[in-house]
């Protein structure tokens, strides 16, 4: 029986890992978020992963531990969370009708303590046209302050994105299919297809999943 331990605060994480069948443990990782902003997005995102798995892996050795660090860019600039609800009305008026990207930096330690896998995923989003009163309506519903961007995709009642070019998953924050490839070269197998857990998630087809996977999935 495979139990991971998932480095997280995110209610998002945990149920995208919980879909893919996997038995794990929630520790919040003691790090500082707050990196130099000023380096590239991939290396940025992979060095945040990074921290946090090192922080869980130094208090539960012999475990495999999963992380992960999702960070919004759009023009270059990198959005973290909010902090309140003038600086998310800011993020999110700014990405309104716009493209934007969307990188995680994924970190899988093998119980022998060495990063088996850190890498960075991406996935370019295309934001609805949405209303003043949309934005102040989900601010209202206190969603932004703990998102990256200010946002959930996946909220059905705010809708925010228009469409995407990659993988859906990687955008609420725990690129699935991706995991399932570096668990599965750690000889580690999920019981859950990632392509179905992703689409029982989102509630339509995945498109990309076959090919970051190498084979059809279903």
């Amino acid at each position: 029986m495979m139990v991971l331990v998932l480095a997280s605060g995110s209610p998002r994480r945990e149920q995208l890992l919980k879909m893919l069948g996997v038995l794990f443990e929630v520790v919040v990782p003691q790090v500082r978020e707050d990196a130099r902003r000023d380096k590239g997005v991939r290396k940025l995102a992979i060095e945040l992963a990074q921290m946090k798995a090192d922080s869980v892996a130094s208090i539960r050795q012999g475990e495999v531990i999963v992380a992960a660090d999702t960070l919004v860019v759009v023009s270059g600039q990198v959005m973290g969370k909010p902090g309140n609800e003038t600086e998310a009305w800011a993020m999110l008026d700014t990405l309104r009708g716009r493209e934007h990207q969307v990188t995680t930096g994924l970190a899988v330690v093998d119980p022998y303590g060495r990063a088996s896998a850190v890498q960075a995923v991406e996935t370019q989003v295309w934001m609805r046209d949405y209303s003043d009163q949309e934005i102040a309506d989900y601010i209202a519903r206190g969603e932004p302050c703990d998102k990256a961007g200010g946002y959930a995709i996946q909220d059905a009642e705010f809708h925010p994105a228009d469409r995407i070019h990659g993988c859906y998953a990687n955008v609420v924050g725990l690129p699935l299919c991706h995991l399932y490839l570096r668990l599965e070269k750690m000889g580690l197998f999920p019981a859950a297809s990632p392509q179905r857990a992703c689409e029982e998630y989102a509630g339509h087809q995945c498109v990309v999943a076959s090919q970051i996977l190498g084979r059809p999935d279903h």
